[in-house]
């Protein structure tokens, strides 16, 4: 029998989610129906339940009900626990699991597909949101030299890297830093706009990464203007639905062709 996820979000219509996870099922062999479900922003635990008991296996949870789902979860990840948000739930017969997979995402595909190693690099992270709270903790783990992170309301940079124990301000704390990667994790892409970073944060050789992904944003003309190599979002976007992927149906798809796909697409 086909088995049933879905991913929840409001609005939902735009997402590439289904088009991933068909591509993943074709791959893999595996027979599963994955269909885009528009949650009302006051009625995201009725959905969750009405599919979950309609004989859903397990669903992906987008903007805006990460930390709905967070707290929905019985059961959460020390990855969810530490991002403070759940992008994954895995419903079992009697609990509710809730994971976060946009980290792990996030560093595949700087070490694996971008070839960039993170241990002993400078990384400088913009934004404060639930974005970087999700990818932090895996960044950490590869044993950077440091995670700076940066904010326009400086007070939620240093409460977020106190809290992991980085290094965190305003923009103005970055006068004479430089970094191996740059990521962008605001939502100043989404509006247009560029965050108000130096030239000199991008150091020789720096890749400048944007969780954007579909077109060149403000921050990624930026760096380039100033050396950097750029990259989108895309390939995290595959990233963490492949680690999603493997949660539900334990094993992991080859995510290049996907990647091609969705980008030809």
């Amino acid at each position: 029998m086909t088995d049933h996820y879905a991913v929840l979000g409001n609005p939902i219509a735009h997402s590439k989610s289904p088009a991933i996870h068909g591509a993943f099922a074709r791959q893999t062999g595996q027979d599963i129906l994955y269909s885009p479900l528009l949650a009302p922003r006051d009625g995201f635990r009725e959905v969750v339940d009405a599919f979950r008991a309609g004989g859903g296996l397990g669903a992906n949870v987008t903007v805006p009900f990460k930390e709905e789902a967070f707290l929905l979860a019985h059961q959460r990840t020390p990855r969810a626990e530490a991002a403070g948000a759940v992008n994954t739930l895995v419903f079992e017969p009697h609990a509710i699991v809730g994971d976060n997979t946009d980290g792990v995402g996030l560093v595949r595909d700087l070490m694996g597909n971008l070839g960039l190693e993170l241990a002993g690099r400078r990384i400088l992270l913009v934004g404060a949101g639930g974005a970087a709270k999700g990818v932090i903790l895996p960044l950490l783990e590869q044993q950077p030299e440091t995670v700076f992170i940066v904010n326009r309301t400086p007070e939620k940079a240093t409460a977020l890297a106190d809290r992991f124990g980085c290094r965190g301000g305003g923009f103005g704390a970055l006068s004479g830093e430089g970094f191996d990667l740059v990521i962008h994790a605001s939502a100043a892409s989404l509006a247009g706009e560029r965050p108000p970073l130096d030239d000199a944060v991008f150091n020789p050789g720096c890749l400048a990464y944007d969780m954007m992904y579909g077109r060149e944003t403000p921050f990624m003309a930026h760096a380039r203007a100033c050396g950097a190599t750029v990259a989108d979002g895309l390939g995290m976007l595959v990233e963490q639905a492949a680690e999603a992927f493997l949660l539900w149906r334990g094993v992991r798809p080859d995510t290049r062709p996907v990647m091609d796909l969705i980008r030809a697409a």
